[in-house]
């Protein structure tokens, strides 16, 4: 947008110039071709008196010195013919093909136009001088005039215009380029706060200062818009976590209660507490993990602390053992991550031993800032991974699978806290590969 903006202001500003600058320069070309044309016809009038005269006296001995001596001082060249059009005198290198100028002046008309003089020519005019009058004609007077100076003076008019012009047109575009900056600075603050609130920094806002007095209001606006979706946003954080919160005590009670109530039931009730049981601990599981996706959402506890991972995954080795699923690392020594990335390998780990069946392997790997869990399971399609970072998301192949569907949900918010990037990829040739990169330091 800034440099579109820039581009049409700089083509109006080339077009004012060039209208300014081009009349100007083809002003003082006919203002200058005029000059040279009074001067020179001056010249040549003077001369056709002489000849008028010496054609009366039948003696042209002081016209030819006066012509003679006029080329020499002027670098010009004079021609003298008589009423018939025969050359009389002539001094000077006369190369101008005089034919119609001629005919002009034995009609007993004076020259009135020249071509325009310009620093590309032309390098003499030609002027034609009656000698005599009307009936009384007596030859005609040519007077070829060099224009050196002339289109000298017009070379040199036209180059301070043009210089005058790049000028203008170089402090013009300066000041269009500060001009659309100033107009696209309101623009250029919402991008970024549209972009900081986009990657999860709900507390950016746009600082009105320069700029339009419609954008400024058009950021005050936004502001406040951003404002009341933060506030909206938080206070269904701060529902959803004391409601979690709060509701952790009555399961755990209620879970007491069924657990007190197990002795006295009937062998054919037996199943039934079963499941009540298993569903009470789904719920349990659900709301802990709504919790923790509220405290996440909030910022709690990923203020970017590193741990090391390899003792971390320990822990886990036995959990796959246990399922007879082997977990295979290829981590560097001593490396450490973001407390928030190893939390996201943790539910990728977690959701991995669901998934793999017995003699299956799930590989974690750490290499350039990118940690990968990779397992051999089935997988997921697609449109399965397209929509997995979404909430309560479950599969349908996997609905009897225990949790909450929040693991992905949560593993996204994680690594949206901590500025890296969450990525499900299909795994060869089948399962499920759970991608991280982190930031650059």
């Amino acid at each position: 947008m800034n440099s579109r903006l820039v581009v049409t202001f700089t083509t109006l500003i080339v077009f004012l110039v060039a209208a300014l600058a081009v009349p100007l320069g083809l002003a003082y070309a006919s203002h200058r071709t005029n000059r040279l044309l009074l001067d020179r016809r001056a010249d040549a009038t003077r001369f056709a008196e002489l000849a008028d005269q010496a054609a009366r006296d039948d003696d042209r001995t002081g016209l030819l010195s006066e012509i003679t001596r006029y080329a020499d001082l002027y670098g010009a060249a004079v021609r003298v013919r008589d009423r018939d059009g025969s050359i009389l005198l002539t001094a000077g290198s006369f190369t101008a093909d005089d034919g119609d100028a001629l005919r002009l002046a034995l009609s007993g008309r004076t020259t009135e136009d020249l071509p325009t003089i310009s620093p590309f020519g032309p390098d003499t005019v030609l002027l034609a001088e009656p000698a005599g009058r009307d009936a009384q004609l007596s030859g005609v007077v040519l007077l070829q005039a060099p224009a050196g100076r002339a289109r000298l003076e017009v070379s040199l008019v036209w180059a301070a215009l043009a210089l005058g012009a790049l000028l203008m047109l170089g402090v013009s575009t300066v000041a269009a380029r500060r001009l659309a900056r100033w107009i696209l600075r309101p623009v250029t603050e919402l991008d970024r706060t549209t972009r900081a609130i986009a990657q999860g920094r709900m507390d950016a806002r746009a600082h009105p200062g320069a700029g339009p007095s419609e954008l400024r209001r058009l950021e005050e606006r936004f502001n406040a818009m951003a404002d009341a979706v933060a506030g909206a946003m938080e206070r269904q954080r701060a529902f959803v976590a004391d409601a979690s919160h709060e509701l952790r005590t009555p399961l755990t009670v209620l879970s007491l209660r069924l657990e007190n109530l197990e002795p006295h039931l009937r062998a054919e009730g037996t199943a039934e507490f079963e499941e009540a049981m298993a569903e009470l601990d789904r719920l349990a599981l659900l709301v802990e993990d709504l919790l923790v996706l509220a405290r996440v959402e909030a910022g709690a506890g990923v203020e970017g602390k590193e741990v090391a991972l390899e003792p971390r995954l320990g822990v886990w080795r036995e959990v796959y053992a246990a399922k007879d699923v082997r977990l295979t690392t290829d981590i560097p020594e001593m490396s450490v991550v973001p407390e928030a990335a190893a939390r996201i390998a943790d539910i990728a780990l977690d959701n991995a031993q669901k998934f793999v069946p017995a003699g299956g392997t799930v590989t974690v790997t750490l290499r350039e800032g990118v940690l990968r869990v990779a397992d051999d399971g089935p997988g997921l399609s697609e449109e399965e991974r397209a929509e997995a970072q979404a909430r309560f998301w479950r599969s349908g192949a996997h609905a009897n699978v225990p949790g909450s569907g929040l693991g992905l949900a949560i593993a996204a918010e994680l690594a949206r806290a901590c500025g890296a990037t969450l990525e499900l990829r299909p795994a060869e040739p089948h399962g499920l590969v759970v991608e991280l990169r982190l930031p650059e330091p």
